[in-house]
């Protein structure tokens, strides 16, 4: 397919081209250029594309704790099965439950 370069700076991709391509609205895409052939390539997005600058910091700040955790030792598992990790968070739960006083006995 052939397209007219325009004086607007801008290249319009023909919709067949970018459904053959597999390009929707909004993606984005980057440009390649090599010995005068440029390729448009999908740009797939990265952790930063996915968050706001809030919520990175707030990710950035809890995987500063957890990493604190590590070097400390503190740590759980590896565990074999999913039984054995759940056996394991309830131990911890009942460890951290305020405990009831038991009734006396007369």
């Amino acid at each position: 397919m052939t397209v007219v370069i325009t004086s607007k700076d801008e290249l319009i991709v023909p919709r067949s081209v970018r459904r053959r391509a597999g390009i929707k609205t909004g993606d984005r895409v980057e440009f390649k250029v090599s010995g005068g052939v440029i390729n448009i390539v999908p740009k797939l997005p990265s952790a930063d594309d996915e968050y706001t600058p809030a919520q990175r910091k707030v990710i950035n700040a809890r995987l500063k704790l957890s990493l604190e955790d590590v070097k400390k030792g503190r740590t759980s598992g590896p565990f074999d099965t999913a039984a054995e990790m759940a056996a394991a968070l309830n131990r911890e739960i009942r460890k951290m439950s305020p405990r009831k006083p038991k009734p006396r006995s007369r």
